[in-house]
Order: C-alpha cells, then sequence, then structure tokens
C-alpha cells in the first residue's frame, strides 16, 4: 500500500472469530478519504490488507483497477451494509447509518462469512498480537 496510511492495525469479526484485515491502514484526512485506494495496484493490495476511511457513509472505486470489498460500520462497529466484488468505476451507495467504512480486497467478506449485525474490532497499535494469532 503506498505511504499515506501511516498508522498499522487489524480488524477483526468478533462475531465470526475472523481477521478481515492484519494490514490496515486508516484513511481519516480528507485528501486520504478523498485517495482511497486510487493508483493502488492488486499486488499492493492482496488479502489480508485493507483501508478504513473515517468517517465516511459510501465510497468509490473511480480511478481502481481492481474490485474491492465494503463493509459499512455504524458507532459501535457493527456492519450496516456490505458491497462484495465492487467494481472499478464504480459509486456504493450513501448509508446514513454508517459512520465508517471498511474497503477490503475482494472476496474478503465471502471467506469470512461476514454479515449484516456482524460486530467488528479495529484496533491501533497492537499489530503483532493480530498477525501472531492468524
Amino acid at each position: 500500500m503506498q505511504g499515506n496510511h501511516l498508522r498499522k492495525g487489524y480488524a477483526f469479526n468478533r462475531t465470526r472469530q475472523a481477521f478481515l484485515a492484519t494490514e490496515l491502514s486508516v484513511a481519516d484526512t480528507h485528501w486520504s478519504r478523498l485517495r482511497g485506494l486510487m493508483g493502488t495496484t492488486p499486488t499492493a493490495f492482496r488479502f489480508g490488507h485493507g483501508l478504513w476511511i473515517v468517517p465516511s457513509h459510501g465510497v468509490h472505486t473511480i480511478a481502481m483497477r481492481y474490485p474491492i470489498d465494503v463493509i459499512y460500520l455504524n458507532q459501535n462497529k457493527a456492519v450496516v451494509h456490505v458491497e462484495e466484488n465492487m467494481k472499478p468505476w464504480r459509486i456504493a451507495p450513501i448509508r446514513m447509518d454508517a459512520v465508517t467504512v471498511l474497503e477490503l480486497p475482494c472476496h474478503t467478506v465471502w471467506n469470512t462469512g461476514t454479515a449484516i449485525g456482524d460486530v467488528i474490532e479495529i484496533s491501533f497499535g497492537v499489530q503483532k498480537k493480530a498477525v501472531e494469532a492468524v
């Protein structure tokens, strides 16, 4: 992943007991949210990677070259909407009940069984513990 997402962490589906991302970056500035994954390659955004967009009610895949999975989270980090296999050059629906969005490699939702209502744990600064648990 490119260098503008400096803090690293993980996203763990507590309901399914499955890691969504063990190399999670955060986009929490205007520029980093707007840029998102634009210009990245599928090899740089492989399984285990993720981008947490804070705050966000929806995303786009404009200027992307590969599909992604998108998970919308409310203030309690519960899943309120899922977009699987979102193709490049699309605009996802706006969900006002979402406060953040996770962008993940395609098939992450299916591989983990993530569904609406699942609770997601997101943490930064404990990367080593997350990786050891995988």
